[in-house]
């Protein structure tokens, strides 16, 4: 009976043993599960508020593109941006109004070679076909990632370009008549006074030889001054075609000879450009080379030499004309290029305002080097070769060798 009752209790105390574990465990679970409803509501506020959140960023880009839209929009200057590959894929109104079709989904090397006409002397511009001028700028986006074309319409600005370099013109031609006057009636006065003696039966053949010859000089000097004017006049407004580099220098030559009939002049011409077939304005070039040249000839003494070389510098012309006269003081070789300057009693001051003004003309270069005593040397650079390439940058570049040949003006 004892050992029954024993049982009995030791069962007893292992039940309520059993019963107290299951109620810590149920108190255990209760708090767990209490603070996994305080994690979730944490995780559904936090999530609320990234909803939120972005919701917001989100609404702000969408109102920053639109506003980006409409400026893009408003821009005077047509805007085109291309992918990394070259295609449109965003342009606004002005560009699609300034090109006159759908640009998306084209590379810009077609709209280029289709709509753009390249002008001479200024890689930034272009012409469309109707006569528009266009100002093109360039910039990459991050990362390679394509490029923003921006075009801008220049018409306006450069026929008030125009207008007011025609303005000066005037204003310097004015300038240049008041200041030639007296150049033009002294040579004018003596030619006449030499034409007048032929008739005079008195005067023997060789008298009347050497009035025909001072005539004949006095003749020369005018048309100088008169070619000097016009080449003044017309500065810039030059018809660019192709022309021959040995002729060209050929002439030169024989022009260098006809004018030093009286002094022994030595004049040499080397030539190492292969490319014989140039493209310029071959008449205003001569004209300007041989203002360089006779004033070669006035600055030597009875005997002199004058070599005039041609090479090539990358895609320029390199043109050297060098003598071993007199020199030019160094205080004068900064202002021998303005219009009016010269050191000359009977000069215009205009032969080399007309080299300035024909090399500029051709976008081009011209410098001079000279030292007292030991001769003078002009530098002319000039980018004539026909097969250069005028490209765009980053690689989308285009021949402009057939549109050059067109014939264009440049003012």
């Amino acid at each position: 009976m004892n050992t029954e009752y024993i049982v009995n209790a030791q069962k007893a105390e292992q039940l309520t043993s059993a019963f107290q574990i299951f109620n810590e465990l149920s108190e255990h679970l209760v708090t767990s599960y209490q603070g996994l409803e305080g994690q979730v509501a944490k995780l559904h506020q936090e999530l609320a508020f990234a909803r939120s959140d972005r919701l917001k960023t989100l609404e702000e880009k969408e109102q920053l593109a639109a506003r980006l839209q409409k400026i893009l929009s408003a821009l005077p200057a047509g805007v085109i941006v291309l992918d990394a590959d070259g295609l449109v894929i965003e342009c606004n109104a002005v560009a699609v109004s300034l090109l006159g079709e759908s640009l998306r989904g084209q590379t810009w090397q077609q709209i280029a070679n289709r709509s753009l006409v390249p002008v001479f002397g200024n890689p930034h511009e272009q012409s469309l076909t109707n006569g528009t001028r266009l100002n093109i700028s360039y910039r990459q986006l991050e990362a390679n990632t394509g490029q923003i074309i921006l075009l801008s319409d220049v018409t306006e600005m450069r026929a008030l370009q125009d207008l007011l370099n025609q303005q000066k013109q005037l204003t310097a031609m004015g300038e240049m008549v008041a200041s030639m006057a007296h150049q033009v009636r002294t040579p004018l006065a003596t030619a006449i006074l030499y034409a007048s003696q032929l008739t005079n039966p008195a005067i023997d053949s060789q008298k009347r030889l050497m009035f025909s010859h001072k005539i004949l000089e006095r003749l020369h000097h005018l048309e100088q001054q008169v070619n000097d004017m016009l080449g003044f006049a017309k500065q810039g407004r030059l018809q660019m075609n192709t022309f021959s580099l040995t002729s060209l220098l050929s002439q030169l030559r024989t022009g260098a000879m006809e004018y030093a009939t009286t002094k022994p002049i030595d004049v040499s011409i080397t030539n190492t450009v292969q490319q014989d077939e140039l493209l310029g304005n071959a008449n205003a070039l001569r004209g300007a080379l041989l203002n360089i040249i006779h004033n070669a000839v006035d600055a030597l003494d009875s005997y002199g030499a004058i070599q005039i070389m041609a090479t090539q510098n990358e895609n320029n012309l390199l043109l050297v004309i060098a003598d071993d006269g007199a020199g030019i003081p160094e205080s004068f070789c900064n202002r021998i290029f303005e219009p009016f300057f010269t050191t000359k009693s009977s000069g215009t001051g205009l032969g080399l305002s007309v080299v300035d003004s024909v090399v500029k003309a051709h976008n081009g270069t011209v410098s001079v080097e000279s030292k007292t005593g030991l001769g003078t040397v002009f530098t002319i650079s000039l980018p004539c070769f026909i097969s250069a390439s005028y490209g765009l940058p980053s690689g989308h570049s285009e021949s402009s060798a057939q549109a050059w040949e067109m014939q264009y003006e440049t003012v």
